[in-house]
């Protein structure tokens, strides 16, 4: 049974590193930017790099020279250590407790000035490390201050990080905190069991370490990549929504050709690989000039059009909460044939009204809701409900002649 735990954290200690790196490298450019992050990344990279020399691979070639084992051991302790204190900037930065941040600052450099020093003052040594047998390479201070170190910056973390996932209103940012806070907890249960090795020999969850800490690494690459992740959730959404308001959109503007920002590409699909306003405006823009193209047409239906789209969709048997999306389409459709066709203005009618505020989805609703509203029209516009929508209007009487 531990044995293959320990086959499995072993595994997946290069996909551990290579996921961490990748979040890096993806969220560099952004993370730097904003202060909150940039304690967030560096956390991550100096975890990274500590896991790197971690490797099997790198402590096998390390060990061949007992040298580069001492360096590659000490390097990595060091790094490890910088990565506890960025833990604590980060959760800082986060909650934007300055006094935190100078004091993560400041025992960040007091534990790694100990390390050299505990490391300078031992006999002559090879790599770092706790056997399973034997005393601690290179003392036991050196390794009870390096555990010490991770051990508070993880139990601080842990406990900022779910408190204030919990507060948050922001769904990323509770996730991230989350996912980091979760990851950080398996860091905290690793060095506790090498603190436990250092003061009492305990050698029983030895073989579930790795696994530990590559799950840790996993997590904290996640916690990296949430914004990526919602981003990307946001664009998909967006494109879905620019996509099925495509059709509406099209024969709107046709009619009213005034209210689009931009030179619309040729095709649908040409539009939302090479959208001609950034990407992340163009479900944005497709409401708004939808919205205004509506605004627009108000004054082209004819009186009495409304009353007979909803006897239409009535009959139709369209279910309630699509009534008002299917009977704006069925209208919609008369008013874009009578602006085309050139057909004067409707002034002073009631139509206007209605329209305006069906267009508006309902009251106090949000951009999302207009968006859903729209999106039920844009369906309903392109349904044979709507195409088979034809009203009789009563001819009205000609003038008498004086």
């Amino acid at each position: 049974m531990t044995s293959g735990i320990t086959a499995l954290g072993d595994w997946l200690a290069v996909p551990a590193v290579v996921c961490l790196w990748a979040a890096v490298l993806i969220r560099t450019r952004s993370a730097v930017r904003c202060r909150e992050q940039r304690g967030l990344l560096l956390a991550v990279a100096t975890a990274a790099a500590a896991m790197t020399l971690n490797l099997p691979a790198v402590v096998d070639y390390a060990m061949r020279n007992p040298g580069h084992g001492h360096t590659v051991g000490l390097t990595r302790n060091l790094i490890g250590v910088l990565s506890a204190g960025a833990v604590l900037y980060f959760v800082a930065a986060t909650t934007r407790g300055r006094r935190l941040q100078r004091a993560a600052c400041a025992a960040t450099v007091a534990y790694l000035g100990t390390l050299v020093a505990l490391d300078l003052a031992a006999p002559s040594h090879g790599t770092h490390t706790m056997p399973a047998h034997g005393d601690p390479v290179p003392s036991t201070a050196y390794w009870l201050v390096l555990i010490s170190a991770h051990l508070l910056a993880n139990t601080v973390c842990v406990s900022v990080c779910w408190r204030y996932s919990r507060r948050t209103d922001s769904p990323g940012l509770a996730a991230g905190l989350w996912l980091f806070g979760l990851g950080t907890a398996l860091a905290g249960l690793f060095w506790l069991a090498y603190l436990f090795k250092a003061l009492y020999a305990t050698v029983w969850p030895m073989p579930y370490l790795p696994l530990l800490m590559n799950l840790h690494g996993l997590l904290r690459a996640a916690a990296l990549l949430v914004p990526v992740l919602f981003l990307l959730r946001r664009t998909l959404a967006d494109s879905a929504t620019a996509w099925r308001l495509w059709p509406l959109w099209r024969d709107l503007v046709q009619a009213v050709p005034h209210v689009v920002l931009t030179r619309a590409r040729g095709s649908r699909l040409a539009e939302l690989l090479w959208p001609p306003v950034p990407r992340t405006l163009l479900a944005y823009r497709k409401v708004i000039e939808t919205r205004d193209a509506i605004l627009i047409l108000n004054e082209y239906v004819a009186p009495g059009v409304p009353e007979l789209a909803r006897g239409h969709v009535a009959e139709a048997g369209i279910p309630g909460p699509l009534q008002d999306a299917a009977v704006l389409a069925c209208v919609l459709k008369e008013a874009r044939q009578a602006k085309l066709a050139g057909l004067p203005q409707q002034q002073g009618e009631e139509s206007p009204v209605y329209l305006s505020a069906a267009a508006a989805a309902p009251e106090g609703s949000g951009l999302d809701e207009e968006k859903q509203f729209l999106v039920a029209v844009a369906q309903a516009y392109g349904s044979p409900a709507t195409g088979s929508f034809s009203p009789a209007l009563p001819v009205p009487p000609a003038p008498p002649r004086k």
